[in-house]
């Protein structure tokens, strides 16, 4: 099934600690743990049908935004958002273990 990305929304499930996109009756997601002054992505799960389609670079690109607008360090946990980050060094100044990297 082909997804229009430009047609959904990620959302911020603030009570679940989660950002995500509903697809039908599923839900792409990606979780984090909430602290005073980080965020730390745990887990990010995608249906099946919608792998391969950007859905986790969507959620993950909206959630790292929400970080570094709320002045969070991020500390990515769950392999596919360090991934992103990896491939994505504007967020490197605010991410745990790439301070370095930039310099």
């Amino acid at each position: 099934m082909d997804l229009d990305l430009s047609q959904v929304e990620v959302v911020h499930n603030a009570t679940q600690k989660r950002f995500e996109i509903q697809i039908g009756d599923q839900i792409a997601m990606v979780k984090y743990i909430l602290g005073s002054k980080e965020i730390i992505f745990t887990h990010t799960e995608v249906p099946e049908a919608f792998e391969g389609q950007g859905v986790a670079s969507k959620i993950a690109k909206v959630a790292v935004d929400y970080a570094k607008a709320q002045g969070l360090r991020i500390r990515a946990m769950c392999p596919y958002v360090s991934a992103w980050i990896k491939r994505h060094p504007e967020y490197h100044s605010i991410t745990a273990g790439y301070e370095n990297e930039s310099a």
